[in-house]
């Protein structure tokens, strides 16, 4: 039996399953207000996405939670955690979540911090930080989160363990890095 064989006598698809992930990229990247109503009507008429659609709901998840993160961020509400950790460095902490640096040898695990100052990571040997002055983008890819740094070609990349962490934690750390940069 061959690959496309076992896809289709299974009900499952991989390209309805990539246009509507696709779908939902566009939507959270434009915070497109209509498309948690549209995508989850997709998800139940679509019977090629019926069977396996965990990814899909988590996607889904990820564009409701940064539609009302965003509302926040727009009202300069930033959610406020509470953490001793040291490595938030006594600064006011807006995110946490798990978090692997799947670039580095050693692939350690532990929690992204996001503080008024900068981003931090807090596991393993090693303590990377970025200053929010020194981060030129944030890019999110997926589950992953990249702090590119002003002047040089090379960053931060910390996979998130669910698309909401990294959703949640894009959208916190472009607003910290355009509060630095906006003029006083």
């Amino acid at each position: 039996m061959g690959l496309f064989d076992w896809f289709r006598r299974n009900g499952s698809s991989p390209r309805a399953a990539r246009d509507w992930r696709a779908a939902c990229e566009q939507a959270i990247a434009a915070l497109d207000r209509e498309a948690p109503a549209r995508l989850e009507a997709w998800l139940a008429r679509d019977a090629a996405l019926a069977d396996d659609r965990e990814i899909e709901e988590e996607m889904l998840d990820a564009l409701r939670e940064a539609l009302a993160l965003e509302r926040d961020l727009a009202a300069a509400a930033l959610p406020a955690i509470e953490t001793a950790h040291r490595a938030a460095a006594g600064e006011p902490c807006y995110y946490s979540a798990p978090v692997s640096m799947p670039d580095d040898p050693a692939q350690p695990t532990g929690r992204l911090l996001l503080t008024s100052g900068r981003a931090a990571f807090a596991g393993g040997r090693r303590t990377p930080s970025i200053p929010w002055h020194a981060a030129r983008d944030v890019v999110r890819a997926g589950r992953d989160l990249i702090f590119v740094r002003a002047g040089a070609d090379d960053g931060l990349r910390f996979r998130c363990n669910t698309y909401s962490d990294a959703v949640r934690g894009a959208a916190i750390a472009r607003h910290l890095t355009r509060a630095v940069r906006k003029p006083v």
